[in-house]
């Protein structure tokens, strides 16, 4: 396809106002107008009532964007966009990340790749990253196209001590209409995890300094996923 200003239905967005409720500010991270691949970035432009939130004036220094809300059980509803070689993800409780990867076109695709749920790391193990889960299917669009992605996630379950009676779970992960993640369990933090401890609720994170991403959707509905089986 070929790269060019996306102006889409207003509707479709949320405006500048929805996202200032739904994240607390950080550094290096900004509305935009328009918002379109070009090689490696992501071209901005501020003309008129800003509808995607960005990181691409600052794609390798920006801090991790952190909801206003904590969350246990949800449902989120991303759509973005990441150009060519780009890198960001998405940390359930500040703890499990789903990886945003420009991993279209590979054959074989691991934790690492868009979809992925990425390892967890421990420097006295052999081998120090372990309990990465690949995503089924490689269904990362081409960079530059916009992204869709769909998680359900079931928080842990903790004992009044705080002990972990069930572990965090990925009931499902939908990346561009195709399931590639289905019921798999989150042990422990993952490697940049923004949080270490337990807890039943948290802040969602999406990290900003791995490369540039836009966002023109981002929801979280919260759930109570308690019924649901293994």
């Amino acid at each position: 396809m070929k790269y060019g200003f996306l102006i889409l239905l207003l509707t479709s967005f949320a405006s500048a106002l929805e996202w200032a409720k739904t994240f607390k500010p950080q550094k290096g991270w900004t509305t935009s107008t328009i918002a379109h691949a070009d090689g490696k970035n992501i071209k901005t432009q501020n003309s008129g009532k800003p509808y995607f939130f960005t990181n691409a004036s600052s794609p390798k220094k920006a801090g991790y964007l952190q909801t206003i809300t904590k969350f246990g059980d949800c449902t989120v509803e991303a759509e973005f966009l990441i150009p060519k070689d780009s890198n960001s993800g998405i940390y359930l409780m500040g703890r499990y990340e789903i990886q945003i990867l420009d991993s279209h076109g590979k054959e074989t695709v691991g934790y690492g790749d868009m979809g992925g749920l990425y390892r967890r790391w421990d420097n006295s193990r052999d081998p120090k990253g372990f309990d990465g889960v690949a995503p089924l299917v490689n269904a990362a669009n081409p960079a530059g196209e916009w992204q869709k992605m769909i998680i359900k996630f079931r928080a842990p379950r903790l004992a009044k001590d705080g002990k972990v009676l069930e572990h965090a779970r990925f009931i499902s992960v939908h990346l561009n209409n195709q399931l590639v993640q289905k019921n798999i369990t989150a042990k422990g933090p993952t490697n940049s995890a923004q949080r270490s401890n337990w807890a039943s609720k948290d802040h969602i994170f999406i990290q900003g300094d791995h490369g540039p991403i836009a966002f023109r959707k981002f929801k979280v509905t919260p759930e109570d996923f308690s019924k649901i089986k293994k």
